[in-house]
């Protein structure tokens, strides 16, 4: 969703660190490069005008001036202020008398549904006893969705049919409270816009069950319009926080960094794909740091300690280390690799250089690459795949025949096994040097 800002910001700072000192002419010709590269992401008029005259304000004081590098000393201010826009990390208010109830709110299409799914699966992760309510009796296959996804995680889901949604809310309530649940989850009804209906029928299920957290769901590939519905309710209803969906779109991704700003509204959540595991806890300083290129080494841990099974992780690290490396090792990490989530927001969490450079490659093409590799790799026996030197030309057509691909694509990935080989084996002895040909 960041791609275009993250690369026009990239550019404009790799041009600012060409300067030595920084006149303030030189800040005021940055500062138009940002306010447009802000504006053309769909951030919010009035967000960026107060972002950039903060930002100007500190870059022509005594920070900029006395700093041994002024260009860094600026790329430094705009990381703080976009932070500070980002506004503070919030977390979920689970305190009180148990089951904490939390309604998740919105309008059809917002993926309300999917969200309820994956915050019950984060919070079941984290120790809680967790139960859905299907509260959309409206929404064709609404219910059976949520079931579906319930069983997905193992989390049970309350419903009743032929029962209003408030009624419904408090029997599900009653149901939790005596099942010793910990966390209620609510998925409600939406509609195709905001209506009298719609906030009667949210205020009703607030009557009938104690509630807390109300967290609004928002389409974040709707730009400004997201804004508008977040205001629209917040008028009505007591919002305690965002949880904003489909941010592994190709949206401009304006209204992510302007709705905290514009509504005062915490935002909790990020919905970063599509399966119930792509689930963040909203932190800005990370998601900054994503946007001005700098990446996410630490979700990027985190998404691997969730991801990789320890025991293995560190037999496949002493392997490596004796400069031992077969195919069927290649396999076992490609396929931990995997569980991590799509390839194109692992890249975006690549720091410094190596994030630069994975920006350049096309992610569908190297989540293609990547099959081909696995499919050659699958076709091959057990023994082929522990002892590559056996692949002569006939054992490479068989295996191009049963992954569906030319000989010279088998052909291309053993010579790439190869390269990685010898560089593991470089890495070996040399105690570490050349890690990072190794990353490329």
């Amino acid at each position: 969703m960041f791609e275009n800002l993250t690369e026009r910001l990239s550019d404009i700072f790799t041009n600012l660190r060409r300067h030595g000192r920084l006149s303030e002419s030189d800040i005021d010709a940055v500062m138009r490069e940002v306010r447009m590269a802000l504006l053309e992401a769909d951030v919010h008029y009035s967000v960026v005008k107060s972002f950039t005259k903060r930002v100007k304000a500190r870059a022509i004081g005594h920070e900029v001036a006395k700093a041994l590098n002024p260009a860094q000393q600026v790329v430094k201010i705009v990381n703080e202020e976009l932070i500070a826009t980002l506004g503070e990390p919030s977390t979920l208010n689970l305190k009180g008398e148990r089951p904490y109830v939390i309604m998740l709110i919105g309008l059809q299409g917002s993926g309300k549904t999917t969200a309820a799914a994956k915050l019950a699966r984060q919070l079941r992760s984290q120790g809680e006893r967790v139960m859905l309510v299907a509260a959309d009796p409206y929404r064709p296959a609404a219910v059976e969705q949520l079931k579906t996804l319930g069983s997905q995680i193992d989390v049970p889901v309350f419903f009743k049919e032929n029962t209003p949604p408030p009624k419904l809310a408090e029997d599900g309530f009653k149901t939790a409270r005596k099942a010793g649940t910990s966390v209620l989850i609510l998925d409600t009804a939406g509609r195709s816009q905001l209506d009298s209906a719609l906030m009667d029928e949210l205020s009703a299920i607030m009557k009938k069950v104690p509630l807390t957290e109300t967290l609004l769901v928002v389409d974040a590939m709707i730009g400004q319009e997201a804004l508008n519905v977040a205001q629209g309710f917040r008028e009505d209803l007591p919002i305690t926080g965002l949880f904003m969906t489909k941010i592994d779109g190709d949206a401009r991704g304006g209204a992510a960094i302007s709705i905290r700003e514009v509504t005062g509204v915490p935002i909790k959540f990020l919905g970063v794909g599509e399966s119930v595991d792509a689930l963040e806890a909203y932190n800005p300083e990370r998601l900054a740091s994503r946007i001005l290129g700098m990446g996410d080494i630490l979700g990027l841990i985190e998404k691997a300690e969730s991801s990789f099974d320890e025991e293995e992780a560190e037999k496949q690290a002493e392997k490596l280390m004796r400069g031992e490396f077969s195919l069927e090792d290649f396999a076992k990490q490609l396929k931990q690799m995997r569980k991590m989530g799509p390839l194109g927001q692992l890249m975006e969490m690549l720091p410094g250089q190596m994030g630069q450079a994975a920006r350049q490659v096309d992610p569908r093409e190297a989540e293609d690459h990547l099959k081909q590799i696995e499919a050659v790799i699958n076709s091959m026996t057990i023994e082929e795949r522990r002892n590559p030197k056996l692949l002569n030309a006939s054992r490479r057509r068989r295996i191009a025949n049963g992954s569906g691909l030319e000989v010279q694509v088998v052909n291309r990935v053993m010579k790439r096994f190869r390269e990685t080989q010898r560089l593991i084996k470089t890495l070996q002895k040399s105690g570490g040097k050349g890690l990072g040909r190794l990353m490329g």
